[in-house]
C-alpha cells in the first residue's frame, strides 16, 4: 500500500511527466505535418488552410502550450476535442474497431488530454509560476 505522503509527493510530479511526454509526442505530429520533421515514411504536403493543416497547427500550438504548462487546461481541452474530431472524421469510417482503423492513438490522446483539462498540468507548469506571488 502506498502511503499518503508518497502519493501526495509523487502525484503532481507524475502528472507533469504524463503532460510532458504526451505534449512532446503530440508536438511531433504537428512538426511532422508542417515541417516534415521528423521524417516520415509517408511524407505529406499539408495545405495550411485544410483540415489537416488546421490539425497540424493545433498540434503544434497546443503541444507547445502543454509542454511548458501554459494555459494547460484550455490547451488540453482543445487538443482533446481535436482528437475526438480526428477519430470520428478520419478513423471511425474505416471500421468500428479502433485497433482496425488505426484510431487507438487518437482515442488515447483524447482521454489523456481530457484528464489534463480537469486535473491540470501537475508540477512545474508556467501556470503555477504565474499564480505564485513574487
Amino acid at each position: 500500500m502506498l502511503s499518503a505522503e508518497f502519493v501526495a509527493t509523487w502525484s503532481p510530479r507524475l502528472l507533469a511527466v504524463l503532460r510532458i511526454v504526451a505534449a512532446l509526442i503530440f508536438l511531433a505530429h504537428g512538426t511532422q505535418k508542417l515541417f516534415g520533421f521528423p521524417a516520415s515514411p509517408r511524407p505529406m504536403t499539408v495545405e495550411p488552410f485544410s483540415l489537416i493543416g488546421l490539425s497540424a497547427v493545433l498540434e503544434l500550438v497546443c503541444g507547445g502550450m502543454l509542454l511548458v504548462g501554459f494555459r494547460t487546461r484550455v490547451a488540453a481541452f482543445v487538443a482533446s476535442g481535436e482528437m475526438a474530431f480526428a477519430y470520428f472524421l478520419a478513423h471511425a469510417p474505416r471500421s468500428i474497431f479502433p485497433v482496425n482503423n488505426n484510431g487507438d492513438a487518437a482515442i488515447l490522446y483524447c482521454f489523456v488530454f481530457l484528464y489534463l483539462a480537469v486535473a491540470g498540468g501537475g508540477a512545474g507548469t508556467l501556470d503555477s509560476r504565474r499564480r505564485q506571488p513574487a
